[in-house]
C-alpha cells in the first residue's frame, strides 16, 4: 500500500483538531489544573517532616497500596513523594479514559455514523483516518505531559525539580498514548463503538486489578500491567525513565498491529465474529424496557462481573489490613476508637465510598444510552409506533435505578465474602450491607441529573461525568488534602454517612431521594416537550 495509504493525513489531522477544538482543551486543561491544584495543596498541608511521616504511616497499609500503588518514598515523605504516591495512578487513569473516548469517537463511532465512508469517497488513503487520529492523540498527550511537567516545576517546590516533574508528566502522557493505541486496536476487532469502549475499559480495569494484586502480594505481577509500568517510574524518588520507554515501545507495537488489521477488514465491519441473531425475537423485546436491556446486555454482564471482582480484590487484602492495624500504634492512635466498630470496619467506609462512585459509572452509561440511540435516529423510529416518550425514557430510568442496587450489591458482596475468609473476626453482613446501601440516594441523584439533562439540555449530558469526577476528587482526596467541607457538600456523596462509624440520618437520605425524584419528573416533562433528533 505504501505512502498511498496515508494520502492527505495532514488535512485529516487538522479536521479532527477542528472537531475537537473544545473537547481536547477541556480534557487537557482540566487534568493539568487538578494536578497543579493538588500539588499546591501539599505545600501547606503538613507543616513539618513529623506530620508528613505521620501520614506516611497511614499510607503503608495494604488497602492504600492496592488503591494508589506502592509508596516508594514513604521513608522520606516529601511533597514530591506524596504527589507521586497519591496522584500519579489516578491521573494516568484519567488520561487513559480521555484517549479511549476520543479515539473511539473518531474511529468506530464515525464508521457507525457513516462519516468514514463519506470521507473515504474523497482522495484519502485507507489508513489516513486512523493515522490522523493517533497523530492527534499522541500530540495531545505530549502537550499534556509538557504542561503538567513545566506546571509542577513552576511551583518551585524543593522536592519537585524540573527533570522529575517532566518525568511525572511523561508518565501520564505515555499512559494516554498506550490506551489510545489499545483503543485503535479494538476499533478494528469490534464491529461497533460500544464494543470498542467496552473492550478498552476492560483492559484498563484489568490493568488496575493486576497492578493492585501485584503491588500487595507480588511485585513481579505488577510488571504485567501498563499501570504498573507507570508507577515503576518512582517519580520524585528514584526517577526511572525506562518504564516510559517500555510503555511507548509497547504502544508502537500495538498501533502497528492496529494499522495492519485495518488493511484486512471491510469498512463498518469488525474482525471478531459477530453472533447471528435469532430468527424470532424473544418476548423480552415486546417492551421498551426489554429492548433497553437487550441493547446493553453485554455491558450489563461485563460491569456486573467487574464490580464483583473489584469487591473481591479489595476484600482479599483485609487479612493483611487487620495485622497492619494491630502492629501500628501510631495509626491506632490516629483513628478514634468507636464503640462496637472495629478498626477494619472504620477503614472499610472509605472503600465503600470509592466502590459506590465506581458503581455510578455503569449506571450513568445505562441511562445515557438513550442519547446515543436518539443521535443515531433509532428513538424516532420507536416513537412512531405505539411507544410513548414516557415509556421510552422510563425504561432507561428503571434500568439504571435497578442496576444501581445490583452493581453496588455485587461490589459489597465481593468485598464482604472475601474479607470474611481472610480475617479472624467476621464482619456482619448487615453492617456491610447498610454501609453500601446508604450510597444509593447519592447514585439516584446522579441518575436524576442525567435524566434532567436528557429532558432539557441533551448536549449537556457530558456534565454528568464531570460532576461524578468532581465527586470522586472531593470524597476520595478531600480527607487527604483537607479540602473545605463545603466542597464535599456540593456533591450528593458528601452527605452520605460513613456507616457504621456514623449514624444513618434518615432525613438526609430522604431529602436526597426526593431531590432525585423531583429532577427525574422535571426530566420527563422536558423530554415530552422537546424535539427528538433524527
Amino acid at each position: 500500500m505504501g505512502r498511498h495509504g496515508f494520502i492527505n493525513t495532514g488535512k485529516m489531522t487538522r479536521f479532527i483538531l477542528r472537531r475537537d477544538r473544545v473537547r481536547l482543551p477541556i480534557w487537557i486543561l482540566s487534568i493539568v489544573f487538578i494536578t497543579i491544584l493538588t500539588a499546591t495543596s501539599f505545600i501547606d498541608l503538613y507543616q513539618n517532616e513529623e506530620e508528613r511521616q505521620a501520614i506516611a504511616e497511614t499510607m503503608r497499609n495494604p488497602a492504600m497500596t492496592a488503591m494508589v500503588g506502592p509508596g516508594y518514598g514513604l521513608d522520606n515523605y516529601t511533597e514530591g513523594a506524596m504527589m507521586s504516591h497519591q496522584m500519579l495512578l489516578f491521573t494516568a487513569i484519567v488520561a487513559a479514559i480521555m484517549s479511549i473516548l476520543l479515539v473511539t469517537r473518531h474511529t468506530r463511532a464515525d464508521e457507525e455514523d457513516g462519516r468514514i465512508e463519506l470521507i473515504r469517497s474523497l482522495p484519502v488513503g485507507p489508513l489516513t483516518n486512523l493515522s490522523s487520529v493517533m497523530t492527534v492523540m499522541v500530540g495531545a498527550n505530549i502537550l499534556l505531559a509538557l504542561l503538567t511537567g513545566f506546571g509542577l516545576a513552576a511551583l518551585q517546590i524543593e522536592s519537585m525539580d524540573l527533570s522529575a516533574s517532566l518525568l511525572y508528566g511523561s508518565a501520564i502522557g505515555s499512559a494516554g498514548i498506550f490506551f489510545a493505541a489499545i483503543t485503535a486496536l479494538f476499533a478494528q476487532l469490534s464491529e461497533n463503538s460500544r464494543g470498542t469502549i467496552g473492550y478498552s475499559f476492560t483492559i484498563l480495569g484489568l490493568s488496575y486489578l493486576i497492578r493492585a494484586v501485584g503491588d500487595v502480594s507480588n511485585e513481579t505481577l505488577s510488571l504485567f500491567s501498563p499501570l504498573g509500568w507507570i508507577l515503576s517510574t518512582e517519580v520524585y524518588v528514584n526517577n526511572y525513565w525506562w518504564p516510559i520507554v517500555l510503555t511507548l515501545g509497547a504502544s508502537v507495537i500495538v498501533f502497528v498491529l492496529a494499522m495492519y488489521l485495518m488493511t484486512k477488514r471491510d469498512l463498518e465491519s469488525g474482525l471478531l465474529p459477530s453472533k447471528p441473531g435469532k430468527t424470532y425475537a424473544s418476548k423480552l423485546l415486546l417492551s421498551p424496557f426489554g429492548l433497553a436491556v437487550k441493547l446493553q446486555r453485554t455491558a450489563i454482564i461485563a460491569w456486573a462481573i467487574g464490580m464483583f471482582i473489584l469487591g473481591v480484590s479489595y476484600g482479599s487484602i483485609f487479612g493483611d489490613l487487620e495485622s497492619f492495624f494491630t502492629s501500628n500504634e501510631m495509626l491506632v492512635e490516629m483513628l478514634s476508637p468507636v464503640e462496637g466498630v472495629t478498626l477494619t470496619e472504620q477503614f472499610s467506609t472509605m472503600l465503600m465510598a470509592v466502590m459506590s462512585m465506581i458503581s455510578t459509572v455503569p449506571v450513568l452509561l445505562f441511562v445515557l444510552k438513550l442519547k446515543g440511540e436518539e443521535k443515531k435516529g433509532r428513538s424516532e423510529h420507536l416513537l412512531t409506533r405505539v411507544v410513548s416518550r414516557n415509556q421510552l425514557l422510563g425504561s432507561y430510568v428503571i434500568l439504571a435505578t435497578l442496576f444501581s442496587f445490583i452493581m453496588l450489591f455485587l461490589a459489597m458482596l465481593g468485598l464482604w465474602s472475601t474479607a470474611n475468609t481472610v480475617i479472624e473476626e467476621a464482619i456482619p453482613f448487615s453492617s456491610m450491607f447498610f454501609a453500601a446501601m446508604v450510597y444509593l440516594p447519592a447514585i439516584w441523584v446522579m441518575i436524576a441529573l442525567a435524566v434532567f439533562a436528557l429532558g432539557w439540555i441533551p448536549k449537556a449530558t457530558g456534565l454528568s461525568w464531570l460532576y461524578l469526577g468532581y465527586s470522586f476528587l472531593v470524597v476520595y482526596l478531600g480527607g487527604l488534602l483537607q479540602f473545605p467541607e463545603w466542597m464535599a457538600k456540593i456533591s450528593p456523596f458528601g452527605y452520605i454517612p460513613e456507616y457504621p462509624v456514623e449514624e444513618i440520618n434518615g432525613w438526609t437520605l430522604a431529602i436526597l431521594t426526593l431531590i432525585a425524584v423531583g429532577l427525574i419528573v422535571l426530566g420527563f416533562i422536558g423530554y415530552r416537550k422537546r424535539d427528538i433528533e433524527g
